[in-house]
C-alpha cells in the first residue's frame, strides 16, 4: 500500500477552499493507497514516510516563496515529489512566459518591472492593460487599468516593489469579457478535462481587493487550436522529458481570435473535479500509478 501525501495549505479556522481534496483522498484510499492531506508548512510532518508527495493545493505559497522553495527542496531530498522539484521551481516565477514565447508558444505579450526599475515608463499609454506579480495565485495583487488610470497603476507598482515583487505588465485581452478564459487540465500526460470561466478582473477593482479566481465556471470542449497551443507549451517545459503528473494550461483569445497562453500551472492548479466528477477515477489512478512506480 503506497503512502501518498496530497500537500495542501492550512486554512486555520476557515473551511478549506480545496473542495476536491477530501474526495480525492477518499478515492485514493478506496483504490488501495494510504493517502492523507498534510499541511505543507507543518513542521511535524515526516515527509520521508511517504512514497509520493503531490503538491496539491499549497495555495498560500506565493507570499512565502522562499519558505516554500526551501520546503520543496527538503522534501525532494527524502522522497519523490510531483511535479518534479526543478519543474515547480521554474514554474514559480511567471517570467517563464518569456522562455515559452522564445520557444514559439503563442503567449500574451509580457514585460517585467523589477524593484528599483522605472515602472511608470513601462505602462502602456494607448490600450488597457493588466499588472500582476510574477509570483502569485488567485489574482492576488492583480488589476486592470486604462491609460487614464496611470497614477493609480504607478502606486500599484510601488506597493508591489515595496513588498519585493517583480511586476508583469500585459495588454488586457478584450476577448476575455466575451469568450472568457479556458483551462485545459492534463493528468498523466493526457487531457483530463477542460473548463471555461468568465473575466476575473473587473474595471476599477482595486489590486488589493479579494477576487473570485474562477467566476462562472462551466465545462468546456477544447478546440483543436487550443490543444495545439497547450501541447506546444507542455513540450517546451525545460527538463520535463517524461509527462508531468499534472498541468493546467490557461488560454484566452488574442486580438486575432486565436488562443494564446495566459499561464501554465504546474505547481498547485485547482483541478475542478467538482465540475467534472467523471474525472475523479482517472485522477486517482494516475496518482496511484505514480506512487506505485516508486514504492
Amino acid at each position: 500500500m503506497p503512502r501518498i501525501a496530497l500537500a495542501t495549505y492550512d486554512p486555520g479556522t476557515a473551511p478549506s477552499r480545496d473542495a476536491d481534496l477530501p474526495v480525492l483522498v477518499r478515492a485514493l484510499n478506496e483504490a488501495g493507497a494510504r493517502a492523507d492531506a498534510p499541511h505543507w508548512d507543518d513542521p511535524g510532518i515526516d515527509w520521508s514516510a511517504y512514497d509520493l508527495v503531490v503538491v496539491r493545493s499549497t495555495w498560500d505559497y506565493s507570499w512565502r516563496a522562499a519558505l516554500f522553495t526551501a520546503w520543496l527542496e527538503r522534501v525532494a531530498r527524502v522522497t519523490r515529489i510531483a511535479n518534479p522539484a526543478e519543474v515547480i521551481r521554474w514554474n514559480l516565477d511567471k517570467r517563464y512566459l518569456g522562455e515559452l514565447a522564445a520557444a514559439g508558444v503563442p503567449t500574451v505579450p509580457t514585460s517585467y518591472v523589477a524593484p528599483g526599475e522605472d515602472g511608470a515608463a513601462a505602462l502602456p499609454a494607448d490600450h488597457e492593460y493588466v499588472i500582476k506579480p510574477t509570483s502569485g495565485a488567485g489574482a492576488r495583487f492583480a488589476a486592470r487599468y486604462t491609460p487614464a488610470e496611470h497614477e493609480t497603476a504607478v502606486r500599484h507598482l510601488a506597493r508591489m516593489h515595496a513588498e519585493g515583487f517583480t511586476a508583469m505588465v500585459q495588454p488586457y485581452l478584450e476577448s476575455i469579457d466575451v469568450t472568457g478564459e479556458r483551462a485545459l487540465q492534463f493528468f498523466g500526460g493526457r487531457l483530463l478535462h477542460a473548463s471555461r470561466k468568465g473575466a476575473v478582473l473587473s474595471p476599477g477593482t482595486p489590486y488589493d481587493a479579494d477576487k473570485v479566481a474562477h467566476p462562472d465556471l462551466t465545462p468546456w470542449q477544447p478546440t483543436d487550436a487550443e490543444l495545439v497551443v497547450a501541447e506546444k507549451a507542455l513540450a517546451s517545459v525545460p527538463g520535463s522529458s517524461a509527462p508531468l503528473l499534472y498541468a493546467r494550461v490557461d488560454l484566452a483569445d488574442g486580438p486575432e481570435g486565436t488562443p494564446r497562453l495566459m499561464e501554465l500551472e504546474l505547481v498547485e492548479p485547482n483541478l475542478f473535479l467538482f465540475l467534472h466528477p467523471d474525472s475523479l477515477p482517472r485522477t486517482a489512478a494516475a496518482i496511484l500509478a505514480e506512487a506505485e512506480a516508486t514504492a
